[in-house]
């Protein structure tokens, strides 16, 4: 099975924040560029667009980017929408969910595949470790929506690899390069395309002393926490200002 018009829709896990790349826009290049490559290896006609913007909430994404994706007339659209929402202090997960099942409707009366994502279980983070079970119930309405609309899920809470610290990015909320790598995997693998991606090698877990992960711990808040917490304070997101990195289908290199 190959795909020659595919539309990203989403937040900056769709654009690829954390899988750092000087030649691509946005300077990030993403699960769903090392997808929309395989693609075009497979097929060198096979064109791409990604709509997607770090720190777009669900209600922006539904109004700013089904319309232009369906424009397109993709044949394969993937979307995950609704972790910023999530991870504001005060957040209706019905509201949300009623929104994103209409948002998938609308796609999903398209010809194209549909691909949404579950999200990640935070367990094993401290700090998000109390917004589990918001996680886990968008994540249980995000299957049934799934089941209702037709759509494909790609499970990102049952892949146990991202336990792997090394998928992570500094952040701890975006996915490294490897986790990008890892993602483009689990994404083609569900849609049953045959592809030629490999786990990137990582290094070694390093074996901290308490007084370094105390200190990694100090660092990860002053360079990412502070100026996060700052952002939701001020009104502001680190997308603001941001284009869509491919607004129009493109050729990729294969």
């Amino acid at each position: 099975m190959s795909y020659l018009r595919y539309a990203a829709l989403g937040d900056s896990f769709t654009e690829g924040v954390g899988d750092p790349a000087s030649d691509v826009p946005n300077g990030v290049r993403g699960w769903a560029d090392r997808v929309a490559a395989e693609l075009a290896r497979i097929n060198p006609d096979a064109e791409y667009a990604n709509l997607a913007i770090r720190g777009r909430k669900l209600g922006p994404i539904l109004a700013e980017q089904v319309d232009s994706a369906l424009a397109m007339s993709p044949d394969l659209i993937t979307i995950y929408a609704g972790a910023n929402d999530i991870l504001r202090p005060r957040v209706d997960l019905d509201d949300i969910l009623t929104a994103y099942d209409r948002g998938i409707a609308r796609l999903a009366a398209s010809s194209a595949r549909i691909v949404m994502f579950t999200a990640h279980d935070p367990g094993g983070w401290p700090l998000f470790r109390s917004l589990r079970g918001r996680f886990a119930i968008y994540t249980e309405g995000v299957r049934e929506i799934a089941d209702r609309r037709g759509a494909t899920i790609v499970d990102f809470w049952r892949v146990a690899e991202y336990r792997d610290s090394r998928l992570w990015d500094f952040d701890r909320l975006h996915m490294s390069s490897a986790g990008h790598q890892r993602m483009a995997i689990e994404v083609l693998n569900t849609l049953a395309v045959e592809h030629e991606l490999t786990p990137l090698a990582s290094e070694p877990l390093p074996d901290l002393t308490a007084a370094q992960r105390r200190a990694a711990n100090r660092r990860w808040a002053t360079e990412f926490a502070a100026p996060w917490i700052g952002r939701r304070l001020r009104g502001t997101s680190s997308g603001d200002g941001l284009s869509p990195k491919y607004p129009e289908m493109t050729r990729l290199p294969s």
